[in-house]
């Protein structure tokens, strides 16, 4: 089983940990159902965002108790628990093969997991373009456990002053319920079933009340059914053989009910076929919670049900331009937003409409929070369960120091001492483990939210990790720094770095637009002692280095053409945004023009490309870019982001002389016409560990860079170009590198 087990629920204090300035956050390990109370640096205040303190927060006993359960349960579990992950992995396993897709897979698994939404603080900080909010301001938020929580603007809302902490904790899932009622439109006199009668269930009851109807609460479970009597509501409960369909339906006066709102958890699509039977002609479904959606058409057909799922806790939520970037949609268009339902909610509690009270089973102080998670794992009648916190904000540092011997450690002044600056998953999956091998000291990593970073910095056994990136930038020990944040980011960085006299690996892309590569080349020009790789890590891969080598000799010029199967991204993705991301071409089509650069090892002179038009529903990404070289070699790179995933990603054929070579995946390279040259199989290699070798050894042992500027600049302007000759159908001419390119093939490592 890979080493997954069944663990009990407890909390566990690592001993790794020597600061007694971070903030405590409550972590779920998904590979071994773990929980553990952390210490992570503090987060700071964004832009956009609120720096709270927290005063209590709300176990979901649905959401939580179903994210400990998939955790302990072992892998089949896992994949019975998540069918549909399944078919990502086999599809996975046939282009990529075995031990790649073991390592994603278990990595996955390894990484922390924040619980809770359902948060109550104060606010400490409040940043740059927010309104509405000031310090001191009590408020709600989709938050974490946690201490301390930076959440956006756009998902918080100030708590009135007539509502107590432990009631305002309930407004998140108040929301919620309050969401499908929103979908399920009541009016006036109206009757609905309610199915499941968990927290989400029971403030459905009494907001559906508040709107001037009338339900009945349907659940098997005799404890919940007596509390929904208490909090006002007629209930069936469904235990001993009492038919939910019949009591639904007598309610309505034998019509059937006009709408039926569906919060239960459970695997069976026996609720909704139920729902269908109780509900009248016309009538309406809403599903909040979690169940079998095997629907049967009959039930729908006959009766012309409407069914809609419902979204969290309304129009906003995981749209990352309300979310990520704190956009609020306008009130005359949007009426309901997520924090407008949670001002109506906390509305509803301040005025007595929302009684919550009867739905607090316990209060637990956050350092006793292993007794809650039992409580909702075990005792499946236990309803809210509140954590409450210390009155006042702990003296907090964006840093966590987790060893003191680095300094102790003799190393040559030159010797590679890292700084990473972003950590997500390409940063744990690849870089991470890529710096590991070389053996170099890993000094801090840096995340935004401190969970990531901290998770990492066990791992691969960093010194310290922080949610500061200047704590990297000004700390003398470290004269390295690894760049993997997101693409708008890069330029910046990139200056910051060199600027702090450190030398720089910076993931794809270099800039995203002119005016960040402008910025780089005079930073480079500024600081011409400090290396600078961009993270092109496929010229670095044994079959394209092979190449290379072979057609070092040829005297006639060559023909390339790269296939990409890219996949289609989520149209909200962040890597789409021309803003956050430059969009795909910019973003990752220029690892393929810095890989055409490399084995043609000629200038690029003009870049045409046509896309594959979209009728401006999104980015133009799926792109034929054709170049043409100094030598009179060109290149066909075809990015297509409209093929299957289980389809091979990347396949590479060079043809010249009477003589072809294909790289198949960076899993074989064959060779047609060259005598004696052995097909090249084997695991799945694209050359981030050979990559990052060689650029730590070129920053302990000085000399020449990896790459030459002027190649760096002139993939980054030639992706520019395809971008701008798809958009405007012109063929682009690319002007003369500042510097001839120096195109050496890079060591084996």
């Amino acid at each position: 089983m890979g080493g997954l087990h069944t663990a009990s629920t407890r909390i566990d204090c690592p001993q790794t940990s020597v600061s007694n300035w971070s903030v405590k956050q409550i972590l779920q390990h998904l590979r071994s159902g773990q929980i553990e109370l952390a210490e992570v640096p503090c987060p700071l205040v964004r832009p956009g965002y609120l720096l709270v303190h927290t005063r209590a927060s709300l176990i979901s006993p649905g959401t939580e108790r179903m994210l400990v359960e998939f955790g302990q349960a072992g892998l089949i579990g896992k994949v019975r628990a998540q069918p549909e992950r399944l078919r990502q992995v086999l599809d996975k396993l046939k282009t990529d093969g075995v031990m790649p897709t073991l390592e994603a897979v278990f990595s996955r698994l390894d990484e922390p997991l924040p619980l809770g939404y359902c948060n109550v603080g104060r606010v400490l900080a409040v940043g740059a373009g927010v309104d509405g909010f000031a310090v001191g301001d009590r408020v709600v938020s989709n938050g974490a456990h946690a201490e301390m929580v930076c959440v956006p603007a756009t998902l918080a809302a100030r708590v009135p002053d007539a509502v107590e902490d432990d009631a305002a904790a309930f407004t998140v899932l108040g929301a919620v319920a309050l969401n499908g009622i929103r979908l399920l439109a009541p009016t006036f006199g109206e009757r609905f079933a309610v199915i499941g009668l968990g927290l989400l269930g029971m403030l459905a009851m009494q907001l559906l009340r508040a709107h001037g109807a009338s339900a009945i609460g349907i659940d098997v479970d005799p404890a919940r059914c007596e509390i929904a009597r208490a909090v006002g509501g007629e209930v069936l409960c469904a235990r001993d053989g009492a038919d939910p369909v019949r009591a639904a339906v007598g309610v309505s006066g034998g019509q059937g009910v006009d709408g039926v709102l569906i919060t239960a958890s459970a695997s069976s699509d026996e609720i909704v076929h139920q729902a269908a039977q109780m509900a009248r002609k016309r009538g309406r479904i809403v599903l909040v919670g979690v169940v079998g959606l095997n629907l049967r058409r009959s039930d729908f057909y006959e009766k012309e049900l409407s069914f809609q799922v419902a979204c969290s806790y309304g129009p906003g939520r995981y749209d990352p331009r309300y979310e990520a970037q704190a956009r609020d949609y306008p009130l005359p268009y949007v009426r309901w937003t997520v924090a407008r339902n949670f001002e109506a909610v906390l509305g509803g509690i301040a005025e007595g409409q929302l009684d919550v009270r009867p739905l607090v089973s316990r209060r637990v102080v956050l350092a006793d929070a292993a007794h809650a998670y039992e409580a909702v794992l075990r005792d499946r009648s236990t309803l809210g369960v509140i954590l409450t916190y210390p009155a006042e904000a702990p003296p907090s540092t964006p840093v966590v120091r987790l060893r003191h011997d680095l300094g102790s450690v003799p190393t040559p002044a030159a010797a590679p001492r890292i700084g990473v600056i972003g950590v997500g998953e390409f940063g744990r999956r690849v870089l991470l483990p890529a710096i590991t091998a070389t053996g170099a000291t890993l000094v801090s990593v840096a995340s935004a939210g401190g969970v990531s970073g901290l998770y990492a910095a066990r791992k691969f056994h960093a010194a310290e990790v922080t949610t500061d990136l200047q704590q990297i930038l000004q700390d003398a020990a470290i004269n390295t720094v690894f760049i993997a944040t997101r693409h708008d980011s890069h330029a910046r960085l990139v200056v910051a770095a060199l600027a702090a006299g450190k030398h720089v690996f910076v993931e794809k892309p270099l800039a995203i637009d002119e005016d960040g590569l402008d910025l780089v080349r005079r930073a480079v020009e500024a600081h011409p002692g400090q290396h600078l790789l961009v993270g092109f890590n496929r010229r670095f891969a044994p079959h394209a280095v092979k190449a290379r080598a072979l057609l070092a000799g040829r005297s006639q010029p060559l023909a390339l053409a790269m296939r990409i199967n890219a996949g289609e991204l989520p149209p909200n993705h962040w890597a789409l945004d021309p803003a956050s991301g430059g969009g795909r071409i910019i973003g990752e089509g220029c690892h393929f023009i810095d890989l055409a650069l490399f084995l043609v090892g000629h200038p690029i002179i003009t870049v045409q490309a046509v896309a594959v038009q979209t009728g401006g529903r999104r980015p133009a990404e799926t792109m034929a870019i054709n170049l043409a070289f100094a030598d009179g070699s060109i290149a066909t790179i075809q990015y297509w982001e409209n093929g299957p995933r289980a389809f091979p990603k990347e396949h590479i054929e060079i043809f010249s002389e009477g003589r072809a070579l294909a790289i198949e995946n960076w899993r074989a390279l064959g060779a047609v016409g060259w005598h004696g040259v052995p097909r090249m199989r084997m695991r799945q290699d694209k050359g981030h560990r050979a990559e990052v070798a060689a650029f730590l050894d070129c920053v302990a042992t000085g000399g020449a860079p990896l790459i030459p500027f002027a190649e760096l600049e002139t993939v980054t302007l030639a992706s520019f170009a395809a971008v701008r000759s798809a958009r405007e159908g012109v063929t682009v001419a690319l002007a003369p590198a500042a510097s001839p390119p120096a195109l050496q093939p890079p060591p084996l490592a």
